[in-house]
């Protein structure tokens, strides 16, 4: 039901309808009293989530893009995911207990808080916070968010589980246009009404929503309905945070405990317990953002070349463009083996790609790498890739002030993914994503079962490696490439952005996980001092996210798995991008 179709069904359905402030009153979870309605001119509304607060979105550098839209539909979780559990919204900043008393300083959009504190000044305007969240959960929360900055909206309104004439809501919109009917109509004397909304297609609907009013008014044989109003819709630009990855992580592993308890419990249809898993895109010798803003400035570039038609790498040695099994890295030293380099050339391959050859120092120091000759892919134009790095023949020796000594970790570039439990699925099946079992039978073998070598290079006499593919195609074995191609039994909308409190939701379902889940056993994270990968290092080795995920070119559509956006486990790179300025040397410890 559109919104033009809405509105008249509204007006005709209320015709005879009396609209009385004690009516209005039972909308809002607010016990104070309202204003006359001769004395209301201007109804002034403001939406709550990423207009006036800035309420936390999923990470998109933590979590793979199937999962980041399945944690935001409604439809994945028995407790109906992110826009409708409390402990999200509780968890902003520091969580509650420490924001509270300093108002959640820096989590408000302050212009929009000026402007509510005009119109709570303004004697003739009624102040309402309109939300799509849902009134039992949130309620409470919210007033006491608000409270905190001293906002005295004249009403507060939730979405109920049913409107207070015992109507019954398809969508966050219908409900909030049931709201604006009854606003309008008991202050019939309102000149203007004013709606504040970050949502695109919110703003879109509610002007199409007061001109259909406005029509309907007009073509009215009603002397006791009220005049046309005048509305402005003001789009206000998103504004996109994020929990603390460490928290983030927490809150929706305990939304998965929750779910997968009400599974057992055989009080929901759902057929399957989640779990959180890895999804690792390659391992590799990964370089430091400093070292990074170092390297990149050894591409020189065509002139006339424009800076977002090269995007700028620099963040890493490959391994293998997979997760790495056990044997080659033991060979390489582990998980956080450091490894010291030199740079000894470069060299470009037809203007699309530029590579810096590298050599360990010592140079009798053990190291696997993907490609024959190690290298650091500098960068790439666009729709180039980094396998393309295999065409360089000829490079160009450097000067001595240019033949930078740098230091790496070894580490893997990893997203986290949510995803149905899989009966007898091992660790080392579990980095990858779900896909055909018929393709799957390498990643059941185990970490140390390997196929017969198609590359892989390393000093250690000259010798191959089982198993690590080489050909330096970074990533382009389809594995692990940001829930792209995940199995995915439920919606397969990719819109990030999921439905805030109706049922009118974006995003996805994903899953598939890791290890055996059983009645009761509900894993978080791995432990990681249980974990083999990284005993290397004594069980006081913690792993880290950084910023690099799944590699994207230009027009995000090209999965090397190589270049990313979400950090390494067990790495401390950053994101570099045009300038390479790196950032994010925090780490999520694996297992928390």
């Amino acid at each position: 039901m559109n919104g033009n179709t809405t509105a008249a069904n509204a007006m005709a359905g209320r015709k005879l309808a009396s609209y009385t402030i004690t009516g209005l009153k039972r909308w809002s979870c607010l016990t104070r009293e309202l204003p006359p309605v001769s004395q209301v001119k201007a109804l002034h509304v403001y939406d709550f989530d990423n207009t006036l607060f800035m309420s936390p979105l999923p990470n998109p550098k933590l979590w793979t893009s199937q999962t980041t839209g399945s944690l935001q539909t409604q439809e994945c979780f028995v407790n109906g995911g992110w826009w409708h559990d409390p402990h999200i919204l509780e968890a902003t900043g520091q969580g509650i207990d420490k924001e509270e008393p300093r108002a959640w300083d820096g989590w408000w959009n302050e212009q929009i808080v000026d402007l509510v504190l005009l119109s709570i000044k303004q004697n003739d305007a009624l102040t309402i916070l309109l939300t799509g969240r849902g009134e039992d959960n949130f309620a409470q929360l919210i007033k006491r968010i608000v409270a905190s900055k001293k906002l005295a909206f004249d009403m507060i309104c939730l979405k109920p589980q049913a409107g207070p004439n015992n109507q019954t809501f398809t969508s966050t919109m219908n409900y909030k246009q049931a709201i604006l009917q009854d606003l309008v109509h008991t202050y019939k004397d309102a000149d203007d009404i004013r709606i504040y909304e970050d949502r695109t297609k919110h703003t879109r609907a509610f002007r199409e929503h007061f001109e259909t009013f406005n029509k309907t008014l007009l073509n009215s044989s009603d002397p006791a309905s009220r005049k046309p109003i005048t509305a402005e819709v003001v789009q206000v630009t998103e504004t996109n945070t994020t929990l603390d990855p460490i928290t983030e992580t927490a809150e929706v592993q305990r939304m998965i405990n929750g779910h997968n308890t009400a599974l057992i419990s055989g009080n929901h249809p759902l057929s399957a317990p989640l779990e959180i898993k890895r999804t690792v895109f390659f391992t590799g010798y990964l370089v430091s953002p400093i070292d990074t803003a170092r390297l990149v400035t050894l591409v020189k570039l065509p002139s006339g070349t424009r800076e977002n038609e090269v995007k700028f790498l620099a963040n890493n040695i490959m391994i293998t463009p997979r997760p790495c099994p056990q044997l080659l890295l033991d060979k390489v030293g582990g998980i956080g083996r450091k490894q010291t380099w030199q740079v000894t050339g470069i060299a470009s391959w037809e203007s699309r790609i530029w590579a810096a050859r590298v050599t360990p120092v010592p140079a009798n120091a053990s190291y696997h790498t993907d490609n024959p000759t190690p290298i650091v892919v500098l960068a790439l134009a666009r729709n180039a890739r980094p396998s393309e790095a295999n065409r360089i023949q000829n490079w160009q020796p450097i000067p001595p002030d240019k033949q930078y000594i740098f230091q790496t970790e070894v580490g893997e570039k990893v997203q986290l993914r949510i995803e149905p439990a899989v009966e007898g699925e091992g660790e080392y099946g579990s980095l990858f994503q779900n896909r055909n079992p018929k393709r799957r039978r390498d990643h059941q073998e185990g970490p140390d079962s390997y196929r017969p070598a198609r590359g892989g290079h390393h000093n250690d006499e000259n010798r191959r490696l089982n198993g690590v593919n080489g050909g330096y195609r970074g990533g382009n074995q389809n594995r692990g490439r940001g829930g792209n191609n995940n199995a995915n039994p439920g919606n397969q909308n990719r819109n990030t952005r999921g439905g805030r409190g109706g049922h009118n939701h974006r995003g996805n379902n994903s899953s598939n996980n890791r290890g055996r889940v059983g009645r009761g056993a509900y894993k978080s994270l791995d432990d990681v001092q249980n974990n083999s990968r990284y005993a290397h290092h004594g069980s006081s080795y913690q792993p880290n996210y950084d910023d690099g995920g799944p590699g994207q070119n230009f027009s995000n559509n090209n999965n090397d798995g190589y270049n990313s956006s979400f950090p390494a486990l067990g790495g401390g790179i950053g994101t570099y991008n045009n300038g390479a300025q790196g950032g994010g040397d925090g780490g999520l410890p694996y297992g928390k």
